[in-house]
């Protein structure tokens, strides 16, 4: 029988990541995606006063790693409506591209992007361990986005004692 020694592999040449350009680049692309919002908000607000809605919710709940939005409302006043078939335009940036890309989503593809969008600014990783639930308030007339959130948290105490 044949016992052959592994081989060590040659060591690897020391990173050359420059993690300081990283961290630059990352928050340049940050900043440029927020400044991208208060235009995004406008055309929202705007296509809502436009189809009659005055203000939409947005439920979500996560947990376990997992986490999405469990349901969008459309409402005029008190009554419950059907978001219109229409489109708006949001800008958006890409991974591969530094230009803005001017997307044409419908009103309730846009309410969705931006609770995502303010969930992870606001609670990044919402979803992860015990997770967390709420809701969004789109208010239409107000040009407001209220958030209601609730964390979750697994909670232990030690007692100890000595009689």
């Amino acid at each position: 029988m044949n016992h052959t020694e592994p081989t060590l592999a040659p060591p690897m040449p020391p990173s050359t990541i420059d993690f300081g350009a990283v961290l630059a680049a990352h928050a340049e692309r940050e900043a440029r995606t927020l400044a991208l919002r208060p235009g995004n908000k406008d055309r929202l607000f705007a296509g809502l006063m436009a189809a009659g809605i005055t203000h939409v919710t947005v439920t979500f709940d996560g947990a376990g790693d997992s986490g999405q939005i469990e349901s969008i409302g459309a409402w005029s006043g008190e009554t419950a409506v059907d978001f219109p078939v229409t489109e708006i335009p949001y800008a958006a940036l890409t991974w591969d591209d530094p230009e803005v890309e001017m997307r044409s989503l419908s009103l309730e593809d846009v309410v969705e992007q931006l609770a995502y969008d303010f969930l992870s600014d606001a609670h990044g990783g919402w979803e992860n361990n015990d997770g967390a639930y709420g809701e969004f308030c789109f208010d239409a007339s107000a040009r407001c986005i209220h958030l209601e959130f609730n964390e979750r948290f697994t909670s232990s105490e030690l007692f100890t004692h000595d009689f």
